[in-house]
């Protein structure tokens, strides 16, 4: 069975990664991946050398994205990526295509396929983010698709709505969270060293743009980095730095503002990886930002999250999550809060343990019947 991976960043990736080491090790299957989005980009770390560095030969690579992050280049890129992959639809034939997530270059991606009767295979699904755009991308790519592997019964619910029936529609799980139970972080000392963070209690900051609100963001932005300078009084900042949004460099700039007034307080991370992200997230005191991992991951690592903003709201939320609006006090306060509780031991509503398992089993199953 012919299995292509349409991967756009550093974040899918990261997530593809449990279901790509059995798809890889199983002679079912032969397995290619198709990167472009961010991969490509020097400027978001040209992600592309994690992808071979973990050992995947038969890697497509395709340009789409232009430099500026204004709504015209967002909506130029996003044609120039389905205009590329046409060609690619054109030349390039697979059993199933995995798609994930929410992002403009992979509904872009997903939609030029339709004319080829592409079979896509969608995870993550069904889930509501009010304030990013990435909405209607993510409802786009359902609508597109033939599979769907949702993270939760609420979301399947969802998808089902969407598309009208309840064929091929299956809860397994956040796969990102595959067998976390048997994760190891990087030794804490060799961790610590290899990004210069002292040894102290550290954040683990992440924010992005909120798309919806785009007119916003500047404010949002400043907002951020007030909050961060009187935080980074407190605690050590790890700040993991945004995607190719609309207005993404608008954060960017007020973070590098940070760091140079902050420059033996902040470090700033283009791309962490998979594996020195989630030690990250082990060693971490708390996770700041609007990012999907504080929502999806942070709590079976036994973190409380400050969530910011709109950007993931709508999704299903543990307990272990602050919500503060995007002004400073606000946001200092729910770090506050944190700061006076123990580890978060509930439980993760996004958990299952064999969400890798699951999908192989379906897709196989898929197969037969086509």
């Amino acid at each position: 069975m012919k299995i292509g991976i349409l991967t756009s960043s550093r974040a899918d990736f990261g997530i593809y990664l449990p279901l790509l080491k059995k798809l890889k090790d199983d002679v079912f299957f032969n397995l290619e991946i198709i990167a472009f989005g961010t991969h490509l980009s020097k400027s978001h770390g040209y992600t592309l050398t994690e992808i071979e560095n973990k050992g995947f030969n038969c890697i497509h690579t395709i340009s789409s994205l232009i430099a500026n992050d204004d709504e015209q280049a967002i909506a130029t890129s996003y044609a120039l990526t389905a205009l590329k992959f046409a060609d690619f639809w054109q030349h390039n034939k697979f059993d199933l295509v995995f798609c994930l997530g929410d992002r403009f270059e992979m509904s872009a991606a997903v939609q030029s396929g339709i004319p080829f009767n592409v079979k896509f295979a969608h995870l993550h699904g069904g889930e509501t983010t009010l304030g990013a755009i990435d909405n209607i991308y993510r409802h786009q790519i359902t609508l597109a698709s033939n599979l769907h592997f949702t993270a939760g019964d609420l979301f399947s619910d969802r998808v089902i709505e969407l598309i009208g029936h309840n064929k091929n529609v299956y809860t397994v799980g956040s796969l990102s969270l595959n067998e976390i139970e048997n994760f190891q972080p990087i030794n804490k000392t060799e961790f610590y060293k290899k990004f210069n963070i002292p040894n102290e209690d550290f954040a683990l900051v992440t924010f992005h743009p909120e798309t919806v609100n785009t007119e916003m963001n500047q404010i949002f932005a400043s907002e951020m980095r007030k909050a961060l300078s009187q935080v980074a009084t407190k605690l050590f900042l790890v700040i993991t730095m945004p995607n190719a949004d609309t207005m993404g460099s608008v954060f960017r700039m007020e973070i590098e503002q940070l760091k140079n007034e902050f420059s033996t307080q902040v470090i700033c991370i283009e791309n962490f990886g998979k594996e020195n992200y989630f030690s990250a997230m082990y060693y971490a005191k708390v996770l700041i930002g609007n990012t999907s991992s504080g929502i999806i991951e942070a709590a079976s690592f036994g973190k409380y999250v400050v969530n910011v903003g709109d950007r993931q709201k709508g999704r299903m939320q543990s307990n272990n999550v602050i919500n503060a609006p995007f002004g400073k006090q606000e946001i200092i306060e729910a770090v506050d809060k944190t700061l006076v509780n123990l580890n978060y031991t509930g439980i993760n509503n996004y958990y299952n343990q064999n969400s890798a398992d699951l999908i192989i089993r379906h897709i196989k199953q898929f197969h037969e019947v086509i």
